[in-house]
């Protein structure tokens, strides 16, 4: 009788991942079902991975969450000023956030509020970046190092309480043509808001794009005439 050889099964294995993958798919979920379903165990089971094995690239949840910002802000170029014009420059950093905002609404409040529980210099490298760059713009056009500052926070104030306002204000009910019934404004007491239900068709017909061109053009004449002859 003779013995056949039998030859091993040759093992298959999965490509390693990347800590980018592993964000990529973080970011997803959240943008599917929002911060508060993200977990590792749910992300595991999308990357089709032991969740224990996730830990190497993020060692928690809080981790996770700054990769995602990260990640997020990588999208956000402030570039260069080119011909000394640092305006037009602020402008196309604006509308870049917005349209971040608009396509992530979940990670917003992770751009926004997080960075408020952790001192800058302990905050991922990532997060640093739109801050050092703007900086650097505004000292380049002229401002002072303190006012490159005020500058910096006048205007990113104004851009988060922008998209804030505007992630806010979206309709309830698109398909409706009646404006209280597409903000959902009817089910208010019309004694006690009879401003909001007045202004309702003003409400529901907001462009984000033209508000925010009208606001930055108030903080940005401000800035500039704070540098004077120079920053024309």
């Amino acid at each position: 009788m003779t013995v056949e050889s039998v030859e091993p099964r040759a093992v298959r294995r999965r490509p390693a991942l990347s800590r980018r993958e592993v964000l990529t798919v973080a970011l997803r979920l959240i943008d599917s079902d929002g911060v508060e379903a993200l977990s590792m165990r749910r992300l595991g089971k999308a990357l089709d991975r032991d969740p224990m094995r996730l830990y190497r690239f993020a060692d928690s949840k809080d981790a996770l969450l700054d990769g995602v910002v990260e990640l997020v802000l990588e999208e956000l170029c402030v570039p260069e000023a080119a011909g000394g014009d640092w305006q037009d420059v602020l402008r196309g950093a604006a509308h870049g956030f917005r349209r971040l905002a608009l396509a992530h609404p979940n990670v917003v409040p992770l751009l926004i509020t997080r960075p408020l529980a952790t001192p800058l210099g302990l905050r991922p490298a990532g997060t640093l970046r739109p801050l050092e760059s703007l900086l650097e713009l505004l000292i380049g056009a002229g401002f002072d190092e303190r006012a490159a500052l005020h500058g910096y926070r006048l205007y990113t104030g104004f851009l988060y309480g922008f998209v804030l306002t505007e992630l806010q204000e979206r309709v309830s009910a698109p398909d409706e043509t009646d404006a209280l019934l597409r903000l959902g404004l009817h089910r208010l007491p019309a004694r006690e808001f009879p401003r909001l239900r007045s202004l309702a068709t003003e409400l529901a017909s907001f462009d984000g794009e033209r508000e925010l061109d009208e606001g930055l053009e108030i903080i940005v004449e401000g800035l500039r005439r704070r540098l004077g002859p120079a920053g024309t």
